[in-house]
């Protein structure tokens, strides 16, 4: 807003010193005319900001489905992997189990 007021009214080091600013000594044109520019100014920020945020918006949402695609995926691996430590301990208990002791001298420890 600040910028705003500076480029509507400059102040020059030697009319802000005599007491007459030379800003206030401009016709209603003039002033319309820098009011207008100033409003054009701005609405072309406001449309690029708008933008950018609307580019921004798109890409958190397109990470966001990268997440929950990821969490999918890796929910799925730690069930799968679970379930094959499951079935290798089934097969190792069943198989130590029907080892004779004699060949398998560790089964007597468990």
């Amino acid at each position: 807003f600040s910028a705003v007021v500076c480029k509507l009214y400059p102040q020059s080091g030697g009319a802000a010193a005599s007491g007459t600013p030379q800003s206030l000594k401009l016709t209603y044109p003039e002033t319309l005319d820098r009011i207008k520019e100033e409003f054009q100014f701005l609405q072309t920020q406001y449309h690029s900001l708008k933008l950018e945020c609307e580019k921004l918006a798109t890409e958190k949402t397109e990470i966001q489905r990268h997440y929950v695609m990821y969490y999918e995926m890796s929910y799925g691996l730690n069930i799968e992997m679970h379930k094959q430590v499951s079935e290798l301990c089934l097969f190792l208990s069943l198989h130590l189990c029907l080892s004779p002791p004699s060949d398998c001298p560790s089964a007597s420890y468990a």
